[in-house]
């Protein structure tokens, strides 16, 4: 069997992958299986002058190959183009997007640094699977290097329509790279078409078959793969002894019948602040769910040396301080704002003992909250999901309250619906929604794509002659 290579922007602690979560858990059976090296940054920033070499680590059948940044790399690669640009941009927020010329050569030279440690690691059969938009020209730099093993990408986040992707720095380039992979996957067949229709339309591409397109010289193999959990385990976490017991204690310490819980990085795309005005709306609509409904928002801090994520986190402070002002009492606290990550066991007790799972993003690649959500739920009495249309997930989700995150009006009456749902259609829709959930697992999403990229080498030169 060949060896598994992955390469991310960060290396996860393979020997905690059930409760780091999201790609750890996705990956470390493959890399076990395989033999596999996963590449990546190991977090840490080092001065310009100091060296940058790979420090390899064994656990069990996985191997990590980590590298620092220097301060520089950091500036340039991580926060300027990865953050300030790639990330806004391709959740349609161009008007927070910070140009820099510096940041895009920073972009390059790190991509070019990792795809010479990468190619240092293989052998003649290894797959190579790259991930996410820190690392869009890898693929192009191994390229350059001679690497000819298959190589496939995925991109975590969504891909913006064409005239939104026009606007990004140097995109021409970042297109061009792209088909150096032999497989290229999106999260949702909307992200497919939209980068479908930039090739075609700017790019003279060809659409060759179902899943094909050529440009730029060479064919690559484009699909959607949604990403999944593992759904089992994630049930099995939220039906412990100790989630009972937190499930107890959460309903014993608050006089509120019910609670909505949102889970979201503290990022200006999950559209926390419109959820909190949301909320406010809410009980000034339908005032019977003072004293009767909490809202508890956990929302640890991420990128935090980037400017519009302090802003965000003061707007949505003051909106949660605002919101207790005014209609809190001595027993009743309505938003229970949590700035800190909690474990995700924890999580996953949450999740079960709540009526309703709040995830509204603005714009989002996929949301594994959503998917958590449903897979915590007690099947003869589940909780009811309200999940934005422009989530990824919404795409699969059809028995999910679907509603506009921007309009705060939809978003209290979809709440209000949600909280007097008859559980006869709650346990319908969760029965719906579990089998969707079980279909796209992320077993299925992962061998899904690790069979794509087998021999897609080859199958794209031969669809190209």
């Amino acid at each position: 069997m060949s060896r598994l290579i992955v390469a991310s922007n960060r290396v996860a602690d393979v020997s905690k992958a059930v409760q780091s979560g999201g790609l750890a858990v996705a990956l470390a059976d493959a890399l076990s299986e395989r033999r596999g090296v996963w590449f990546g940054w190991d977090g840490s920033v080092v001065s310009d002058e100091k060296p940058t070499g790979i420090t390899i680590t064994q656990h069990e059948n996985i191997r990590t190959a980590t590298v620092p940044l220097t301060q520089r790399d950091y500036d340039d690669y991580y926060v300027g183009f990865s953050n300030n640009v790639l990330w806004p941009s391709f959740h349609y927020r161009l008007d927070l997007g910070v140009i820099d010329a510096r940041s895009i050569d920073g972009y390059r030279r790190v991509n070019q640094r990792f795809a010479q440690s990468v190619a240092a690691l293989l052998e003649p059969d290894d797959l190579i699977w790259v991930h996410d938009y820190h690392l869009i020209p890898l693929a192009a730099e191994l390229r350059a290097l001679g690497v000819r093993q298959d190589v496939g990408f995925f991109l975590h986040i969504p891909f913006p329509p064409p005239d939104i992707f026009l606007a990004v720095p140097e995109a021409h380039w970042l297109a061009r790279t792209m088909f150096s992979y032999d497989v290229i996957g999106f999260q949702t067949k909307a992200d497919t078409q939209n980068f479908r229709r930039y090739v075609v339309e700017h790019a003279d591409g060809e659409e060759i078959g179902e899943h094909q397109i050529a440009a730029f010289g060479r064919t690559t193999t484009v699909r959607p793969f949604p990403i999944g959990i593992d759904v089992d385990a994630f049930y099995q976490m939220a039906h412990t002894p100790k989630a009972d017991e937190q499930i107890e204690r959460l309903y014993r310490r608050s006089m509120a019948s019910s609670q909505i819980v949102g889970v979201d990085r503290l990022d200006y795309t999950k559209g926390l602040p419109d959820r909190l005005r949301a909320f406010r709306r809410l009980l000034e609509l339908y005032p019977e769910n003072r004293k009767a409904v909490t809202l508890m928002q956990i929302s640890p801090p991420t990128r935090e040396d980037v400017a519009a994520y302090s802003d965000i986190r003061q707007e949505l402070e003051g909106l949660s301080g605002a919101i207790n002002g005014e209609f809190s009492d001595f027993d009743w606290t309505p938003v229970r704002y949590i700035h800190r990550a909690l474990p995700r066991d924890t999580l996953a007790a949450l999740f079960r003992g709540s009526q309703v799972g709040l995830v509204t993003p603005l714009r989002d690649g996929m949301n594994l909250v959503a998917k958590e959500y449903i897979a915590a739920q007690d099947a003869d009495n589940p909780g009811v999901l309200v999940l934005s249309r422009f989530a990824g997930a919404a795409e699969e989700l059809e028995e999910a309250i679907l509603v506009n995150p921007y309009d705060t009006e939809e978003v209290a009456q979809s709440l209000q619906r949600a909280l007097t749902m008859r559980k006869e259609e709650r346990c319908e829709r969760h029965k719906a929604l579990m089998a969707r959930i079980r279909k796209h697992d992320v077993t299925n999403w992962r061998e899904s794509f690790l069979r794509a990229l087998r021999g897609a080498g080859r199958a794209n030169a031969a669809a190209q002659k």
